[in-house]
């Protein structure tokens, strides 16, 4: 079943390593709210009035938002789209945003899943990476939360930050899971060329951590991650059992998707969209009635290219059966070829019909899944 994902452009601060669309947030947000209800009217018809059974709230931060705003979406969404009744809601949250009961409205309002941004326990780290909470205000923002009786509560947690070392981020997965947390997602600090950690770097004021170092770190990762009883089921997500985070795994297993907001990207199996990445014009557009995103249709190469650039990077992998029924011949051959040198230097593995990396071909996921992309001829 489709999903939704709803972008929230508003922050309170910028940080450091972020590269995602966003704007820093005043009190009102009516300019965005009725243009996305006009989105939202508009492209009732996308997902073909498929069943929706995820949601999500992504940014930017959403919990600027206050819950009558969230509300409103709710609403919205409800109204336009047929809401699988035992559905998947995540909402990411800030955990310096939390207000007396926000986690019980937030509950009332039929949101089911929380992604706290910890990214670290550590208050050093969180002002190196110009962070506006303290370890404490996450402490404070999982308590509350599980007060308010949400039990599928996932932590976003960075690793690879410059001065790190394999002591510290042990020490962050030791607090990290003393709390009966469902999900964590575990990012490498990956340096943008458009961020204010990017613009450090081209002036020389920035080192990023060195290949050993972040090895080190991926290790200990899947160590600890695998005795705490999580499954690794992307290379950047790990969950117990019965709680992978299914919106997200549909982006994976190229499920059909609708993404509202300024930046959101849409897939509907043939092509792509991705609105205007800026409030003011997606904003303007829509009240023009004029076109306020761009498209991709999916020629059969860029559609294996992403079946492979997603399906390789979870633990189910490259399907071989689907890749012989959907690319045929020379798509199954092409990835046969391709693989079995990967299998022989043990960076690869295939179980029964299904290509997956290994734990050493994870550290190297992105060079291991370049190979596999076709090159595509643009008009």
């Amino acid at each position: 079943m489709a999903g939704i994902y709803i972008h929230i452009p508003y922050c309170k601060k910028l940080c450091s390593y972020c590269d995602f669309y966003h704007i820093i947030s005043d009190n009102d947000h009516s300019l965005f709210l009725d243009a996305l209800k006009k989105e939202i009217e508009i492209r009732q018809d996308y997902l073909n009035r498929e069943t929706v059974s995820t949601i999500y709230f992504g940014g930017g931060t959403p919990s600027v938002l206050s819950i009558k705003e969230i509300e409103f979406i709710l609403d919205i969404l409800r109204k336009n789209f047929i809401i699988e009744s035992e559905n998947e809601i995540t909402i990411e949250v800030n955990p310096d945003d939390i207000r007396d009961n926000y986690f019980r409205e937030l509950k009332n309002l039929g949101i089911n899943r929380i992604s706290l941004g910890v990214q670290s326990w550590r208050d050093e780290d969180l002002r190196f990476l110009n962070r506006r909470h303290t370890s404490e205000q996450s402490a404070d923002a999982l308590a509350s939360a599980f007060a308010a009786g949400f039990e599928n509560v996932s932590i976003d947690l960075i690793y690879g930050i410059p001065g790190m070392t394999t002591e510290h981020l042990a020490s962050n997965l030791i607090r990290t899971f003393s709390y009966d947390i469902k999900h964590l997602s575990a990012y490498h600090l990956t340096i943008e060329p458009d961020t204010v950690f990017g613009k450090m770097k081209q002036k020389n004021r920035l080192n990023e951590t060195d290949e050993e170092e972040s090895v080190a770190e991926f290790n200990l990762l899947i160590e600890k991650t695998e005795e705490a009883g999580f499954v690794h089921y992307e290379i950047s997500n790990f969950s117990k059992p019965g709680y992978i985070s299914l919106h997200n795994t549909n982006y994976w297993r190229q499920v059909s998707y609708l993404g509202l907001g300024p930046s959101a990207h849409s897939f509907n199996g043939y092509s792509r969209q991705w609105n205007v990445r800026n409030l003011k014009k997606y904003a303007n557009s829509l009240k023009g009635n004029k076109t306020f995103f761009e498209k991709e249709e999916l020629d059969l190469k860029t559609k294996f290219n992403e079946y492979i650039l997603t399906s390789l990077r979870t633990m189910w992998g490259i399907d071989l059966q689907y890749v012989e029924k959907a690319f045929e011949k020379e798509g199954y051959d092409y990835v046969i070829n391709l693989a079995g040198k990967f299998i022989n230097y043990g960076l690869m593995e295939q179980k029964e019909n299904a290509l997956t990396l290994t734990n050493q071909g994870k550290m190297i996921s992105d060079n291991i899944i370049s190979e596999f992309i076709m090159p595509v001829q643009k008009d």
